[in-house]
C-alpha cells in the first residue's frame, strides 16, 4: 500500500452505542479522538470525522467508505474480536483492500503470544510473567534472576490502610474546548448513559497524561505496593496509579510508563530500588504482566469463555447494582464511586463487585454487561477474560484454579468498613454458594476445607441459607 491519502476516524456503535457506556467513558472517547483529528489536521492529513449517530453498525463504514470512492484500508488492529469481523466483512462487501496493523499500544507480539501457548494445555500466569521480565530485561540481575530474589512481591502488598491515613487526592483533569465540547455532545445524544459528566476526571491529551504520570510517579508510586490491596471507605484512588482509562485509548504507552516508573524507582548509580521493591515489582506486574496476559487470554480463549457458563447462573442484574441501593454497605458504597468515577480499584471490581454478584447467582453474561457500561477503562479484550475467568469462573477454570470468593472476613480485613446487617447477609450467601457447590469445593485442594466448615455448622448452616435465600427473594 502507498502512502496515507485520508484517515478516518470512526465513533464505532460497539465502542459508543452498544450498551449504555458510562458518560466518563464517553467524554474521554470524543474529547481524546477530537483533539487527535484536529492534530492530524494540523499535520495536513485530510481527516473523515464520524460521529457515533451516523452509522448503526460497525459494517456501515464499509458503504462509507465505498461512496468515498475508497479502494484500499489500512487499520489498527481493534483488539476486538466482534469489531474486526465486521470491519473484515464490510471491506470484503464492498471490494475494499483490507490490512491491518498491529496495536502499538501492548508490549508483546503476536508471535511472542504463539510461542508461549505452543504445546501447553493450560496456562498460567506466573509463567508468562517470569518470560516477560526476561523478554523485556525489566528488574533483572545477572543471569536473568529477579532483582531482590523473587519475582513477585505480591504477599508483601497485602496491608490495610490505617485509620486516619489519608492518600493524596487525585484532581479532575483540566478542561479546555474539547471537553466542553464532548459534554455537550455526550449531554444531547446520550441521554440515558450512566453516570456524570461533571467533572472530567482523566485527562483527554498526551501532555494532560504525562502530567498525570508524574503526579503519580512523585506522590504515590512509593506507597502503591503496601497499599494495592486495600479498600477504603473515604477514598477512591488510595495509592493507584489510575493511568488505565489513557492507556487503553493511546494516550500513553506501556513501554513508556514501565521507563518512567523504573527511571523514578531505580536509584541510577546502585541499580538498587530508590523505590521500594514491592512498590516497583507490583506496578511492572500489571503492565507487563496482567494487562498483557489478559490480552493473550483474550486472543486464544475468549470464544470459549464468553460462551461459557460454568455455575450455570440465569438471574439477571437488579436496578439496584446501577443505583446502588442494595443494601450491602460495601457494594452500595463502590457503586457509587463507579457512578462517580466510572473507576474503583482492582481488588473493589475483584473482590467487592465480582465476587458479590457471583454469589447471588447473576448470569455472566449480565455482569460482562454490567462492568463494561460502568467503567472507564473497560473494553471486550480486557473485560471478556476478567469476567467470565477471573472474576465468575464461568470458564469453569481456563485461567483460574479456584474461584475468587470470600466472605465478609475479607472484606472486614482489609477495609474500614463495619460490621452490620450486610456482613450476616454476605456471609449468608458465601455459605449457602460453598454448600450448593460441596462437590466442586471437596475437589479443590485450596478449598475443601471450607467443605469441612459447612460440615459443622449444622443448624447455623440453615440460618445461613434462610438469610441469602431471603436477600435473593428481594432482588
Amino acid at each position: 500500500m502507498g502512502p496515507i491519502e485520508h484517515v478516518y476516524i470512526v465513533e464505532d456503535p460497539l465502542l459508543f452505542r452498544q450498551y449504555r457506556f458510562c458518560r466518563q467513558k464517553l467524554l474521554l472517547h470524543r474529547a481524546s479522538m477530537k483533539r487527535y483529528a484536529d492534530g492530524l489536521k494540523k499535520l495536513g492529513k485530510a481527516v473523515v470525522y464520524v460521529d457515533a449517530m451516523a452509522i448503526d453498525h460497525s459494517a456501515d463504514i464499509g458503504k462509507r467508505l465505498s461512496d468515498d470512492g475508497v479502494e484500499r484500508l489500512r487499520a489498527v488492529d481493534p483488539e476486538d474480536h466482534n469489531l474486526l469481523v465486521r470491519l473484515r466483512a464490510a471491506c470484503k462487501l464492498h471490494r475494499i483492500d483490507f490490512e491491518m496493523v498491529a496495536d502499538p499500544h501492548f508490549l508483546t507480539p503476536l508471535d511472542a503470544i504463539e510461542s508461549f501457548v505452543a504445546n501447553k494445555k493450560k496456562l498460567f500466569f506466573t509463567n508468562f510473567y517470569i518470560e516477560q521480565r526476561k523478554r523485556l530485561d525489566v528488574l533483572l540481575e545477572g543471569d536473568q534472576k529477579p532483582m531482590d530474589g523473587k519475582w513477585s512481591f505480591d504477599t508483601e502488598n497485602r496491608k490495610r490502610l490505617p485509620a486516619g491515613h489519608r492518600p493524596p487526592e487525585c484532581e479532575p483533569a483540566s478542561e479546555d474546548a474539547y471537553a466542553l465540547e464532548a459534554r455537550k455532545y455526550v449531554d444531547e445524544n446520550f441521554k440515558d448513559a450512566w453516570g456524570d459528566t461533571e467533572p472530567l476526571w482523566y485527562p483527554t491529551s498526551v501532555e494532560g497524561s504525562e502530567a498525570h504520570l508524574k503526579r503519580f510517579l512523585l506522590e504515590r508510586l512509593s506507597n502503591f505496593g503496601d497499599y494495592e490491596d486495600s479498600i477504603s471507605r473515604e477514598h477512591t484512588f488510595l495509592y493507584h496509579s489510575v493511568l488505565t482509562p489513557m492507556l487503553n485509548v493511546g494516550l500513553l504507552s506501556p513501554g513508556h510508563l514501565v521507563d518512567a516508573v523504573l527511571e523514578s524507582g531505580l536509584e541510577p548509580k546502585r541499580g538498587s530500588s530508590a523505590v521500594p521493591m514491592n512498590s516497583l515489582e507490583g506496578f511492572v506486574r500489571q503492565v507487563i504482566g496482567w494487562r498483557e496476559y489478559m490480552r493473550l487470554v483474550y486472543r486464544k480463549l475468549g470464544t470459549q469463555q464468553r460462551t461459557r457458563n460454568y455455575w450455570g447462573h440465569d438471574r439477571q442484574l437488579p436496578a439496584s447494582f446501577y443505583d446502588g441501593t442494595t443494601g450491602i454497605v460495601p457494594v452500595d458504597q463502590t457503586i457509587h464511586r463507579v457512578l462517580r468515577y466510572g473507576y474503583c480499584h482492582h481488588i473493589e471490581r475483584l473482590m467487592i463487585l465480582g465476587n458479590f454478584m457471583l454469589l447471588c447467582e447473576f448470569h455472566p453474561d449480565a455482569i460482562y454487561r454490567w462492568f463494561m457500561e460502568m467503567f472507564v477503562d473497560a473494553y471486550d479484550w480486557v473485560m471478556v477474560p476478567n469476567v467470565y475467568g477471573m472474576s465468575q469462573h464461568a470458564d469453569g477454570g481456563l485461567i483460574t484454579t479456584k474461584p475468587y470468593i470470600s466472605g465478609s472476613s475479607y472484606v472486614l480485613k482489609m477495609s474500614d468498613y463495619k460490621k452490620g446487617d450486610w456482613t450476616g447477609v454476605w456471609d449468608g450467601l458465601y455459605w449457602r454458594f460453598v454448600s450448593k457447590h460441596r462437590d466442586f469445593f471437596e475437589r479443590n485442594p485450596r478449598m475443601k476445607v471450607m467443605v469441612s466448615q459447612v460440615d459443622r455448622m449444622g443448624e447455623k448452616l440453615q440460618v445461613h441459607q434462610r438469610t441469602a435465600d431471603a436477600f435473593l427473594s428481594s432482588l
